[in-house]
């Protein structure tokens, strides 16, 4: 058997416009598509809903919420200060003293006074008086003699006593009688104080004085020999 197609014959109206071609039908797939989608977007959030997803969704999206309470510490209880005391002020009348009268002390030199030396007097030698010869057994080896003690003195360099300036302001004076042991080259060996002048400043003044001093020194028998010497110093405000 043969079955021949043809197409179907076009026929023009009797207003001579060509009849029109009829419209093709939609799937049926595409017009139920956006009502698919809205019922499983439906069921999908219902089961996010069940199964309890949408929290922890939820929990890690929104951000967590910590609450900070601050406790302020207990101030400490200080007793109060007590009240501030009232002192009446007492005014003070100034008294007037005068002043002093300033005196006027005249200016005066000191005056310094070196004994001049006495003559030496030299004491008259013993006779001699011839012992007895006899054996004897020989002597002790004597003992030295303590220097004998002169009343004048001759000066090589005589004392220079310098006037304290201290005691010249105090108004001290004196004179002053110093012990000299004079030695063999004609120097004061030693000086000591036979009669103060009042003044321990005055004193060493004079003591200082005499050690600088230069003497002759004393001749016996050809000899140089040490001797004590008394040499006075005085001090006079003139």
């Amino acid at each position: 058997m043969t079955y021949s197609r043809t197409a179907p014959s076009l026929s023009v109206d009797d207003a001579g416009t060509p009849p029109r071609m009829p419209r093709q039908a939609k799937p049926r797939g595409r017009r139920f598509a956006p009502l698919v989608a809205i019922v499983a977007g439906h069921a999908l959030l219902f089961y996010a809903v069940s199964s309890g997803m949408m929290s922890k969704i939820a929990t890690v999206v929104m951000p967590k919420v910590v609450t900070v309470t601050f406790v302020a510490s207990p101030e400490p209880l200080t007793p109060a200060p007590p009240p501030p005391k009232t002192v009446p002020v007492v005014q003070l009348t100034p008294t007037y003293i005068p002043p002093m009268p300033v005196l006027s002390t005249p200016q005066v030199e000191p005056t310094i006074t070196v004994a001049p030396p006495a003559p030496r007097t030299s004491q008259p030698a013993a006779p001699a008086v011839a012992a007895p010869v006899t054996a004897a057994a020989p002597p002790a080896p004597a003992a030295p003699a303590a220097p004998k003690t002169i009343t004048g003195v001759e000066y090589i360099r005589a004392p220079q006593p310098v006037y304290p300036s201290i005691a010249r302001r105090m108004g001290e004076s004196g004179v002053v009688m110093l012990r000299v042991l004079i030695g063999e080259k004609g120097q004061a060996e030693q000086v000591t104080i036979q009669k103060s002048s009042g003044s321990e400043k005055l004193d060493e003044a004079g003591r200082q004085a005499v050690l600088r001093a230069l003497y002759k020194p004393y001749i016996e028998d050809g000899k140089a020999i040490p001797v004590y010497a008394l040499v006075p110093i005085n001090f006079q405000l003139g």
